[in-house]
């Protein structure tokens, strides 16, 4: 009897310490594949949905993931100039660079398009908090912070605009839907809605410097109002100028997982070759719907069925 007792004990400590190695493996295997640091508050540059008597105004800068990713949040920091409180939505969009979803040979609004997000985003890549697709929070960072120079209003015009002071937010993602991106070099644009108050998506420093990790080829911010849209302008050499011009990055991070083995869009056996490099990845289909936020195994077979399918 006292036998049978330690081996069924023995027995239980390793399934016990089975489960807390899977939760902890699962745990490590959310990374932060992107961030560009902190704020310099050189730049505050407008970035909001279309209101009454507002144009809509994307800001967005690139990144790039060197393998196929499962991207679960993001933080984004910005200044607002009204309480954090009247932050009332946000969406996420990824672009493409330029020549990909877009019309190469139509003539643009602007001095350039090379080295551009794509005219559209990637659809499939949309997340919006009011199609409940995200959640998110916000924390104040700074009660008193001011962008040395703005981009707002006057999205064509040299030198940009005057300093403005406000409240500096953290707003931290997450996305209830998964997004699934191969590997590639995007652009990321947050909008955000506060109701009387704009949200101007502040600078990070570039080159990126710690605790930010440097991009390779990182590119530069661009913007654009629905007047100039489909075309997009780089704030520093288009907008503020100079010589020589500046140019800029913004605050932000990415959060997910990159697979380890991942099939190819478009191929016949991608599906089964992801769905059998995640069972191995994360122990197992179930263990990988936990570990990357998934909402059931379904959500998890659907994204990557339309990750697969992708052009």
């Amino acid at each position: 009897m006292r036998n049978y007792s330690n081996k069924k004990s023995f027995g239980a400590f390793l399934v016990l310490g089975a489960m807390f190695f899977s939760a902890n493996a699962a745990a490590e295997e959310t990374q932060v594949p992107v961030n560009t640091g902190n704020t310099d508050g050189k730049l505050g540059a407008l970035s909001r949905p279309a209101s009454v008597n507002k144009l809509e105004t994307e800001t967005a800068d690139d990144f790039v993931l060197d393998q196929t990713t499962v991207l679960t949040g993001a933080t984004v920091t910005g200044l607002v100039t009204t309480s954090l409180a009247n932050i009332s939505n946000v969406e996420i969009e990824i672009y493409h660079r330029f020549p990909e979803d877009s019309i190469a040979d139509r003539t643009p609004q602007v001095p350039t398009r090379q080295n551009s997000p794509s005219d559209v985003e990637i659809d499939s890549a949309t997340r919006d908090g009011n199609n409940h697709t995200l959640r998110f929070s916000t924390a104040l960072l700074n009660p008193t912070f001011t962008a040395l120079k703005t981009v707002v209003n006057s999205i064509s015009v040299a030198q940009g605009e005057p300093a403005v002071t406000g409240a500096e937010v953290e707003i931290t993602v997450t996305f209830t839907s998964p997004i699934v991106l191969p590997a590639g070099h995007y652009f990321f644009r947050p909008e955000v809605q506060v109701n009387g108050g704009d949200f101007l998506f502040l600078s990070a420093p570039k080159p990126i410097v710690a605790p930010g990790q440097a991009i390779a080829g990182d590119l530069q911010a661009w913007i654009r109002n629905s007047k100039l849209s489909p075309d997009w302008l780089r704030i520093g050499a288009d907008i503020i100028g100079g010589n020589p011009a500046p140019a800029f990055n913004m605050t932000f991070t990415l959060s997910g997982a990159k697979l380890e083995s991942a099939g190819t869009p478009g191929a016949e056996d991608c599906h089964d070759v992801t769905i059998s490099g995640l069972a191995h990845q994360f122990g197992s289909i179930p263990s990988a719907v936990s570990a990357l936020g998934f909402s059931s195994v379904k959500s998890l077979q659907n994204s990557f069925a339309a990750f697969c399918g992708a052009e």
